[in-house]
């Protein structure tokens, strides 16, 4: 291979020797297609063998081969009509604008010759190390860096002596502790840190306008003040030094019945204050397993359905290991084949229904009056859901360019429900931090439409929360 070398036009700079080559391994194109703009002023080197198995992946309706094409797309854009020597070296990149953002893409097209090999070629993940290894070798007075969202590939990098990370472009947060629980807890009583306070009537709903300094940090839109007293309150609108809080009945809303289901703590009862609220258009869920998220949302989505009619349809779809590949293999329709993975769904319905007297012919009422649709994710892609209320179950399976894909098809009058476990990741090359659900709620904090809740404990039963602090 050439020495890699930035071929720009002539109003651009030439690269500094500081310049850094960033080595894409395949899962990172996966994870997000547009990671190639992602790296500044540096240089962005695509193997060989990351091409060929993106060729491999491409085919089909599986959400990964959407994914695959779309970073072909972008590599094609970038690349254009330029020569075998100008890809090799190195052609600028381009943003979405067309302006050019001071980086390079060059395609590292040749392999390691067998002398310079650091492991057998016997895998493409040992290629693409050999291939990095050897680019090292060509160019010692660079540093090069193999970006992988793959640990064992790390792993094998730090072994041969590669400098490697993990891609962190989407990643808002450097530990999940720092994640936005959606509500504040004060010790004691709120109010005696208020010096403060104007207060009015509007609409039936008591106001407290106060300082922002009484919250001791930042706060957003829809965030809950809990206190040990009983208080509590919900952030309508902040302003430079105020912020409004509007002032909610405790009791009255833990007695609130929402298609015959009572919430159990304070936690279920803020978040169906926002899941009933129609000026909330996108709520996200997080807690342990049994803390009560999918029936929550399922009980809210029947209340707004049902009697209310807010909403026409409710769309519910999740994302499962083995979903992309299996779905085409089970019998029947789409939604036939759905429901063996949305199973959490049609437990928590019957939950609904346990103490009628006829639970079996609540559920077919319900399935008859609600047009109640199990979609695949694989389907949604380019689709308008209009007066919808939309439940994404297990998101925390999710990307956050998949959470993007996904969001984005809500229309006019549509509600975005998003449910999971920031434990229970089962997607490969995810974490706590990198997952789209994570993403989203970080994104969404300061959206006035939007809210969130950190669910508590595990009111599924004695024995699932003794499970779950104890396994």
């Amino acid at each position: 291979m050439s020495d890699l070398q930035l071929v720009t036009p002539a109003r651009e700079q030439q690269p500094s020797p500081e310049q850094i080559f960033y080595v894409l391994d395949t899962n990172v194109l996966l994870h997000d297609p547009g990671s190639i703009l992602n790296f500044e002023e540096h240089h962005v080197v695509i193997p060989i063998t990351v091409l060929e198995e993106l060729d491999s992946l491409k085919r089909g309706r599986q959400a990964f081969a959407a994914d695959c094409r779309q970073a072909i797309r972008e590599l094609d854009r970038q690349l254009g009509r330029s020569g075998p020597d100008v890809i090799e070296n190195g052609v600028p990149i381009r943003n979405l604008d067309d302006s050019f953002n001071g980086g390079s893409l060059s395609i590292l097209m040749t392999h390691a010759p067998d002398d310079c090999r650091l492991l057998p070629a016997n895998s493409n993940d040992n290629r693409i190390l050999n291939d990095v290894g050897y680019l090292k070798q060509r160019h010692p007075d660079r540093q090069v860096i193999l970006v992988s969202k793959d640990i064992t590939v790390r792993l094998k990098a730090r072994g041969c002596g590669i400098q490697c990370q993990d891609y962190h472009s989407d990643q808002l947060l450097s530990g999940i502790e720092q994640l936005h629980k959606g509500y504040l807890e004060f010790s004691g009583t709120f109010w005696d840190r208020v010096e403060q306070v104007e207060t009015e009537q509007r609409d039936g709903h008591t106001f407290h306008k106060l300082h922002r300094k009484i919250f001791g940090k930042e706060i957003y839109p829809n965030q809950f003040i809990v206190d040990e007293a009983g208080f509590l309150g919900r952030v309508t609108s902040i302003g430079k030094e105020h912020a409004c809080l509007r002032h909610i009945d405790r009791e009255r809303l833990m007695e609130q019945e929402t298609w015959g289901l009572r919430p159990r703590d304070v936690y279920q009862a803020m978040a169906l204050d926002l899941l009933l609220d129609p000026e909330v258009h996108m709520v996200s869920l997080t807690g342990s397993a049994g803390s009560g998220k999918t029936i929550l949302a399922l009980a809210a989505a029947i209340e707004q359905t049902v009697p209310s009619m807010m909403y026409r349809r409710i769309i519910v779809t999740r994302s499962a290991q083995g979903l992309d590949e299996d779905i085409g293999y089970l019998p029947g329709t789409e939604e036939e084949k759905m429901k063996p993975w949305l199973g959490s769904i049609t437990d928590n319905l019957e939950a609904l229904h346990w103490d009628d007297e006829n639970c079996a012919g609540s559920i077919d009422y319900v399935l008859e009056k609600v047009p109640l649709l199990f979609k695949s994710l694989n389907y949604i892609r380019g689709r308008s859901f209009q007066s919808s209320l939309i439940i994404i179950d297990e998101c925390q399976n999710l990307t956050p360019h998949q959470v993007k894909t996904i969001v984005t098809r809500a229309g006019n009058g549509s509600k975005v429900v998003c449910l999971g476990n920031l434990a229970q990741i089962d997607t490969p090359y995810l974490n706590a931090t990198s997952s789209g659900l994570t993403f989203l709620t970080e994104r969404f904090k300061y959206f006035e439409g939007g809210g969130n809740v950190l669910l508590q404990g595990v009111p599924r039963s004695a024995l699932a929360c003794y499970a779950e602090q104890h396994l």
